[in-house]
């Protein structure tokens, strides 16, 4: 879905005539059937303003094409700017704009991840480039049409509030930088240029359409990925509220003192793709030679992910990799590096066929580990004995004296 749809020269005309935002906000109404907040529309003013003084520039087609917030196939994602034509060698085209009101961010030490000043307060969030290239890879990832159908998609994040300070373009992100650039207040003509290495003739074809309207390939299913994932492949893009959560743990982990435990929780509602972070973090960690294993209480997900490495590796390691909630009644302290618990909100007080085992599942996985990190959905209780909450966890961690971060709300596929 896409809200705003146009070629450069009426969307040029709707920023001089100051109705880009209304516009936009009218559309938004009628296809989302909810209200566009104030702030919102302030900066789609601004943001869009911008960007059309980028596109000021005759060797940019008027007939190239413009969206605006087009969602993400899967996902509750919107991409903010698109513009599409054809290359100087006829090569179809869309040119993906991250557009961000930020005025500072500071570096962290965890990939991809940055620090500003959003939602009220200073918190951890996908570095722009990033999170641009993110959302691109999905679209390779998922629509027929651009995998299939011979477009080429390129990324970009465009900061027009930011004056450098050597935070966003520092060299510890030049993976990133080199797979999509950004670009800050100083560059707009850099931004340009960027755009008219790529679109030099109009949309002729429909481009923008045509991943509109292209099949959407069912998702990747996890266990079929995790043999894949395990030997180094890289199966799924994680972004926004994911990446960050991954980054958290994999840094608690890798860069754990072991002066004092760690206890997080990370929320998210049912198809949020928390299973997706989960045995991400599973294979990461792994392959970093941490002692570490996805947890359930539910069988299900462990027979099937056994069954499909049965073969590839060992019984003992598979079994290591996998466990039940109710096998820590009795383990050492500190015993893994790092728990990974799926469906939290599921775990019981006592352990064993007839809950006679052990003291509480919650505590027995804290005093196990040195990180624990608990993936949970409070609305998706369905038992009485089901104990997973936060404020379960918490008390557990405090009595423990463990560090508690739970600053994440993971969403991601339908």
């Amino acid at each position: 879905m896409i809200v705003y749809q146009s070629t450069k020269e009426s969307f040029t005309t709707d920023v001089e005539t100051g109705t880009v935002e209304e516009i936009i906000s009218a559309k938004y109404r009628a296809k989302l059937n909810r209200r566009v907040p104030n702030a919102e529309k302030r900066a789609w003013q601004n943001s869009l303003h911008y960007m059309s003084t980028v596109l000021r520039d005759d060797e940019i087609p008027d007939d190239s094409g413009i969206s605006i917030e087009m969602q993400i196939p899967q996902t509750s994602k919107r991409i903010d700017f698109i513009i599409t034509g054809r290359s100087e060698q006829k090569k179809d085209y869309a040119v993906i704009v991250e557009l961000k009101q930020w005025e500072s961010a500071q570096r962290t030490n965890m990939d991809g991840i940055v620090q500003t000043f959003i939602g009220g307060g200073v918190r951890e969030v996908s570095h722009p480039s990033y999170q641009a290239w993110s959302y691109a890879a999905l679209l390779n990832d998922f629509n027929e049409a651009v995998y299939d159908g011979d477009i080429e998609l390129k990324a970009c994040s465009y900061l027009h509030n930011y004056i450098p300070n050597g935070a966003l373009d520092d060299p510890f992100y030049k993976e990133h930088l080199e797979k999509a650039p950004v670009f800050m207040r100083p560059d707009l003509v850099k931004l340009r240029e960027f755009i008219k290495d790529f679109v030099k003739y109009g949309d002729e074809s429909d481009i923008i359409d045509r991943i509109e309207n292209g099949r959407i390939r069912p998702s990747k299913m996890l266990a079929d990925s995790l043999s894949s994932m395990l030997k180094g492949n890289e199966e799924f893009i994680m972004i926004d509220e994911q990446k960050v959560a991954f980054e958290y743990v994999m840094d608690a982990v890798l860069n754990h003192d072991y002066s004092g435990k760690k206890v997080i929780i990370i929320e998210g509602g049912p198809g949020t793709g928390k299973s997706v972070v989960a045995v991400n973090l599973l294979v990461k960690l792994t392959e970093k030679e941490r002692f570490v294993s996805y947890v359930t209480k539910n069988s299900a997900p462990r027979t099937v992910y056994s069954s499909l490495l049965s073969g590839e590796m060992k019984k003992t390691r598979i079994d290591n990799l996998f466990k039940s909630s109710g096998s820590f009644v009795g383990a050492d302290p500190n015993m893994f590096d790092a728990l990974i618990v799926d469906e939290a909100h599921r775990l019981n007080d006592k352990s064993g066929m007839f809950r006679n085992m052990g003291e509480n599942q919650i505590k027995e996985l804290i005093q196990a580990s040195k990180v624990a990190v608990f993936f949970i959905d409070e609305d998706q209780r369905i038992h009485i004995h089901d104990i997973g909450e936060k404020g379960e966890i918490r008390k557990w961690a405090e009595r423990a004296n463990a560090e508690i971060i739970e600053t994440f709300r993971v969403s991601y596929f339908n």
